[in-house]
């Protein structure tokens, strides 16, 4: 399971899917300019949603 962390106040966010309860995984969405977006993604559906933010900044993956 993707561990999120917050570089600032280092709370701490495990997420699952709802539908199908398995848990995220850490992923990246390439753009089409060439830059990446971190998401977390569902390994059993693919789902896909923007990973967790806090503090203003988007949460680092710590697994």
């Amino acid at each position: 399971m993707a561990t999120y962390r917050c570089s600032i106040c280092e709370m701490g966010v495990d997420a699952s899917c709802t539908d199908c309860k398995e848990p995220l995984v850490n992923d990246h969405l390439q753009k089409d300019d060439g830059s990446a977006v971190q998401i977390s993604r569902c390994p059993k559906c693919e789902g896909k949603i923007k990973s967790p933010a806090c503090c203003g900044q988007d949460m680092l993956c710590a697994a």
